[in-house]
């Protein structure tokens, strides 16, 4: 007799081995119009929903193609960024006075680490084998609140920011370069004007250039001394020379354009 001729191994040997059913999947020839072969059938109707997601996507890319923003600069200290859409919860949520200042760490690690620990927990916690939303409440409820605090956040941080100062901002300015040693550019420094209008008077943040303005000099000598918008009054505090050799200096910019 061969070596495991005529033996029958069964997991259980209260089962008799005649009663077992082979591990087999079902012939689902049975239903016809519920099953396809995977190739080419099932495969070609994926690429055909990739391929017009990917086109719309393209179109949409050239009908609304993505904004640049001016050169990054680390000396601009009123430049605020703006994270992507995708972030836009968190960044709004790091508003509040409660995830904030001394409690910076409590917004941006503890309240996001709870909110997404349980939505990894909720599986876990209602392991029903029901799959109708009502069924599960604990896994829906989760699912409901994440979904309209992200609205809700999303939603605030949209509708609440000053677009049209981030627009300013972000704006490809043309650097204008400036004759540095005019006697003028000394009292622009002097007068800090170049902390909100840059070396080369391009503008800061949201400050105003001051190239390509249509102004005079008489013009120019008085938003100096009493401001103009939101420049406050007062912040020129030289001798009238000073005054007069700083309109002519922006001016020279000006007409040198």
């Amino acid at each position: 007799m061969h070596r495991g001729k005529g033996m029958k191994f069964v997991g259980d040997s209260r089962v008799p081995a005649s009663h077992r059913k082979p591990n087999i999947p079902k012939d689902y020839s049975e239903y016809p119009g519920k099953t396809e072969a995977f190739y080419p059938d099932f495969l070609l109707k994926e690429w055909i929903v990739g391929a017009v997601f990917l086109i719309g996507f393209l179109c949409l890319t050239i009908v609304e193609p993505a904004p640049l923003e001016r050169i990054a600069d680390p000396t601009d200290t009123t430049y605020i960024p703006l994270p992507d859409w995708y972030f836009m919860f968190l960044y709004q949520l790091l508003k509040y006075s409660y995830a904030s200042g001394d409690y910076n760490f409590l917004g941006a690690f503890v309240i996001p680490g709870l909110a997404f620990t349980a939505l990894l927990l909720a599986p876990f916690l209602d392991r029903g084998p029901k799959r109708r939303p009502k069924d599960r409440p604990i896994a829906t409820g989760f699912m409901l609140l994440a979904v309209a605090a992200i609205f809700y956040l999303t939603w605030e941080a949209i509708s609440t920011h000053d677009w049209e100062a981030a627009k300013r901002q972000g704006e490809i300015k043309e650097i204008v370069e400036v004759d540095k040693s005019h006697p003028g550019y000394e009292v622009y420094q002097q007068q800090t004007c170049i902390s909100c209008h840059g070396g080369n008077l391009e503008g800061v943040g949201t400050n105003p250039a001051l190239t390509g303005i249509d102004r005079t000099a008489d013009e120019i000598k008085d938003i100096a001394v009493n401001g103009i918008g939101s420049m406050p009054a007062n912040i020129f505090n030289g001798t009238e020379e000073e005054l007069e050799q700083l309109a002519e200096f922006i001016l020279s910019v000006n007409e040198s354009e």
